[in-house]
């Protein structure tokens, strides 16, 4: 196995150490891919999370929002004892976690034909966007906000 040295790009770099944290979660999540799911861009800052989660109820399934991360678990009851001759539908527990990038909300979750479809919104405070300085000395206002720009 080869070893790399990181510390040229620590020097480098302001704010960006959770970026490593992120590669190294990355890595480790590659072992369970249960359940599926797809990640859509529906337009320039609205997203959609998709999660196969075929035999699973909408109360068997919890989705949590905190700072940068949304985590979705499931855990099926099965309350009867039933004799399969085949089981290929997955009823195990589940958690997925998914980080966001900054300014990246979760508004809503829908359960529809044994899909979970978290709806994802990116909104940038109006501190944030970009805005124009005016130099001392012009006849322009002092602060003008740009258009169709976001950071």
């Amino acid at each position: 196995m080869r070893t790399y040295d990181f510390s040229p790009l620590w020097r480098s770099t302001i704010g960006f150490d959770r970026l490593f944290d992120l590669v190294e979660a990355a890595q480790r999540a590659g072992d369970d891919n249960y359940p599926p799911y797809n990640i859509e861009r529906l337009s320039e800052d609205r997203y959609q999370i998709s999660l196969a989660v075929a035999g699973f109820s909408p109360n068997e399934i919890a989705v949590t929002a905190e700072q940068n991360v949304v985590t979705i678990e499931g855990s099926v009851a099965d309350k009867t004892e039933r004799e399969y001759l085949y089981r290929g539908i997955s009823a195990r527990h589940f958690k997925r976690q998914f980080s966001l990038a900054d300014h990246v909300q979760v508004k809503s979750a829908a359960f529809e034909n044994g899909l979970l479809k978290i709806e994802l919104v990116r909104e940038i405070p109006e501190a944030m966007k970009p805005r124009r300085i005016a130099i001392d000395g012009t006849t322009a206002g002092n602060v003008h906000q740009l258009e169709g720009k976001a950071a």
